[in-house]
């Protein structure tokens, strides 16, 4: 099984909303999940392009999955969902 793929915007809007944050401790945790997941950030990922998604920030992909109003209990869920598979 390949590691599961974590991509968090680091746009301007996100980075304020917490994308920053994210990152951080999600960078602290790869102790525990070292082995099974790769975290990687993108200057935008362009999800604040529609009428009303800033309000949504930040954004966070766990493989095809777009979280928004990404905070760190739901990027580990999403994680674990997909280690259990």
């Amino acid at each position: 099984m390949g590691k599961v793929q974590v991509k968090i915007c680091q746009g301007t809007t996100c980075y304020v909303m917490g994308g920053d944050v994210i990152k951080s401790l999600l960078t602290t945790l790869t102790q525990k999940y070292a082995d099974k997941i790769e975290i990687t950030s993108a200057r935008c990922l362009g999800n604040c392009n529609e009428s009303d998604s800033f309000s949504k920030a930040p954004y966070v992909y766990v493989e095809d999955e777009v979280i928004s109003s990404a905070d760190l209990e739901k990027v580990i869920a999403a994680i674990e969902k997909r280690l259990d598979k």
